[in-house]
């Protein structure tokens, strides 16, 4: 597979990447390793938990895939949400979480093109599909499906709208979902698909205009959340905390589906 990518020195600083750090106020603060289409919904279910406990995480954004490795290879964490439930599964069968963990939230996709671009949005890609025929897509941004499983169910999505091998040459993968977006809607690409999550936070939904694509054009981003071995007591609380009434509404208003409401 052919693709080409865009240095983020080409983009410019990153708008989604990297490590959100609350402010330590206790010897128990535990490194929460969170994929990266929950860059600002889970910001704001820290925020909330530490107002409410007075105690602090820390959450590390990025690919679950890469979490997948660092985790198996002693990496500091306490507890993980993976974009994809079965990055979980494997680490329970490898014996380096407490248990199977618990289903968060279902996630979804969009389709979205900065302000200016010439990429005419729509859920069903009808857009992008004469935007391609009349050669005016030279960059796309998804996802690396290598690793990141919003990449996945882009490719996943683009094969089933007959566009893959059309726009593989133009792609421009991001290393997670959140550089996926930065590429995306920077000015240096016509658009992308990437989290719903992501367009619903205002800094990034002033810089273009997007749609939901079909569920049923991939398959479930089903994301799992777990505890690993050796978790202290403020992990799980804060894993507790996820389950709540509180960070349920948070999640909700970020457009994930929520367990106890998927159809």
């Amino acid at each position: 597979m052919k693709l080409s990518r865009l240095s983020l020195a080409a983009i410019g600083a990153g708008l989604f990447i990297g490590m959100s750090i609350a402010p330590a106020r206790a010897q128990d603060v535990p490194v929460v390793a969170a994929a990266a289409d929950l860059h600002f919904a889970l910001s704001e279910v820290a925020k909330a938990f530490s107002t409410e406990t007075q105690r602090e995480v820390r959450l590390a954004f990025g690919s679950s895939g890469n979490f997948y490795r660092q985790i198996e290879q002693g990496g500091p964490y306490q507890m993980f949400l993976s974009a994809d439930e079965q990055l979980v599964f494997d680490l329970a069968a490898k014996a380096l979480t407490i248990d199977d963990g618990a289903l968060y939230a279902v996630g979804r996709l969009v389709i979205v093109a900065p302000h200016g671009s010439p990429l005419k949005i729509d859920g069903r890609m009808a857009g992008l599909k004469q935007a391609l025929a009349g050669g005016e897509i030279k960059k796309f941004a998804i996802a690396n499906p290598e690793h990141a499983p919003y990449g996945r169910r882009a490719e996943e999505a683009l094969r089933h709208a007959g566009l893959w091998g059309k726009i593989e040459n133009r792609l421009v993968l991001g290393e997670n979902a959140s550089q996926a977006a930065q590429f995306a809607l920077s000015g240096g690409a016509q658009g992308g698909i990437i989290p719903y999550s992501l367009v619903l936070a205002p800094s990034v939904a002033k810089r273009g205009t997007f749609a939901l694509i079909p569920e049923e054009w991939h398959a479930p981003l089903r994301q799992r959340m777990t505890l690993l071995k050796g978790a202290g007591e403020t992990a799980r609380a804060f894993y507790a905390y996820m389950q709540s009434v509180r960070a349920r509404a948070i999640m909700r208003r970020y457009g994930f589906v929520l367990p106890g409401e998927m159809s």
